[in-house]
């Protein structure tokens, strides 16, 4: 809307054109520097904060209604970027990107607006210091104590804690992070009125315990990665799709991106058919309320992704060698003679695998961390789906070179009816199978979870 933020238009028929200058460019950058942040805040704090509000309650119930919060929060975003997508890409094409761009606007000033007037009704957590620096000075504390020899019967009097309602003795599990909390000296180590005198050598059972449940969850948080790379092939998908038959009756041709979409339904679809068919008729049959804990949902998901790699490099097989049967193999615009409609089962799968997986990785790390560390907890997916994002790109290179060892033609090449790709997804689908192998590894070390504790002790009451 300002002229001088930006350059002057540039037209094909003149090839003088201004490039940006550095304020202009400056500026770019900065609004999406702005926009990572604030998208970074909203989907790491709000989704913590919502269901900081239903740990009022307690009780078996407790865990039915974060389970449906996370669902349902999951879907939400999921429908909301089914609508904006094409919405907004409407308006921008049709009645310019000032409206296109001014429409979130409005909306984001009116979800700000709400929020502000609805903030007295909200449960808010006291902020406390630094989670980052709390956890160095629990490494820093239990490195310089190294030398020290742990107690073999546990003593509230060795350990130093908060006074009140905290926790007294430290887990078992990571026990070399216990030397952080032993009160060597009292009369060194605290003050006169029982503060500690340098938190870089004595820590509370808190703090430890905090540092051991980011810890702990690490393995389980690192088992994600692998589907969410297979979630991330999304731009092959494309390729697939614009090289088959895509007609949908004589006048219509559906754009080949957008088949991405039936991944955003088959989540929705998923979420709805889990919350509201699924869990009442399982729990009708068997009597009591039927709930699959976090971490079977995260093995459900795995396994749908594996059998999503399994059908995708299948149907990839079949639409190659029908290419080539066909004489396209060098054409690189052909369209096959083959239903883009073999590809509705991979979009359906990896919907069904990333609602059951993603849903469950968040309300896992959230029911694990302690509330002062709600919001790590909703950071952590989001982090792993970045860092399988640089994998994945680091994964896709590894095997276009190790493709074109002895002068081969890659298995990634720009035409897809000269590359392989449907061996790039075997080798997705093998590394699939050596992750749950992983999970299930990792998910035995781990041990009984706070929400196998709760189930426990309600079945027991029940009883």
């Amino acid at each position: 809307m300002i002229p001088q933020v930006k350059p002057p238009p540039c037209h094909e028929s003149n090839k003088n054109c201004s490039s940006a200058t550095s304020f202009q460019l400056s500026l770019l950058c900065s609004c999406f520097g702005l926009m990572s942040i604030g998208f970074g805040g909203i989907r790491s704090s709000s989704l913590a904060f919502g269901a900081d509000q239903l740990r009022r309650t307690g009780g078996q119930n407790n865990g039915w209604a974060l389970e449906c919060y996370f669902s349902w929060y999951y879907a939400l975003c999921t429908i909301s970027i089914l609508i904006a997508l094409p919405c907004i890409v409407y308006v921008q094409e049709n009645l310019g990107w000032q409206v296109g761009f001014g429409i979130p606007v409005m909306l984001m000033l009116l979800s700000t607006l709400s929020f502000s007037l609805a903030s007295h009704l909200y449960v808010k957590l006291k902020a406390k210091s630094s989670l980052i620096v709390e956890m160095l000075q629990v490494a820093v504390a239990s490195y310089r104590k190294r030398h020290i020899e742990l107690p073999t019967e546990s003593s509230k009097m060795l350990y130093h804690h908060h006074r009140g309602p905290s926790i007294c003795l430290p887990s078992e599990k990571l026990r070399f992070l216990n030397k952080a909390c032993i009160i060597i000296d009292p009369e060194k180590d605290l003050t006169t009125d029982g503060r500690v005198a340098d938190p870089w050598s004595l820590c509370t059972v808190n703090q430890v315990e905090d540092l051991k449940s980011i810890l702990k969850v690490i393995p389980l948080w690192s088992t994600g990665m692998i589907m969410s790379i297979n979630v991330s092939q999304g731009s092959f998908s494309v390729l697939q799709a614009k090289s088959m038959n895509r007609k949908f009756g004589p006048n219509f041709e559906m754009p080949a991106g957008s088949f991405g979409m039936f991944t955003v339904v088959s989540t929705i679809l998923w979420i709805a058919l889990y919350q509201q068919i699924f869990l009442p008729v399982a729990s009708r049959i068997m009597g009591r309320p039927v709930h699959l804990s976090t971490r079977k949902r995260m093995g459900i998901g795995m396994a749908l992704s594996f059998l999503c790699m399994i059908v995708t490099a299948t149907v990839e097989a079949k639409r190659r060698s029908l290419a080539i049967r066909e004489g396209y193999s060098d054409d690189l615009d052909a369209v096959v003679d083959m239903s883009v409609l073999w590809l509705l089962p991979q979009y359906f799968l990896i919907g069904a695998a990333e609602t059951a997986s993603a849903i469950a990785q968040n309300e896992f790390y959230y029911s694990e961390f302690p509330r002062s560390m709600s919001s790590i907890s909703s950071t952590l997916f989001s982090l792993g789906v970045s860092a399988a994002n640089l994998v994945a790109s680091f994964l896709m290179n590894a095997i276009d070179k190790l493709s074109k060892l002895g002068g081969k033609e890659s298995w990634i090449e720009t035409n897809i009816n000269k590359g392989h790709y449907d061996y790039y997804y075997w080798v997705l689908a093998g590394l699939s199978v050596l992750n749950m192998i992983y999970f299930l590894i990792c998910s035995k070390a781990y041990g009984p979870s706070k929400e196998d504790e709760k189930e426990t002790t309600f079945h027991e009451e029940d009883n």
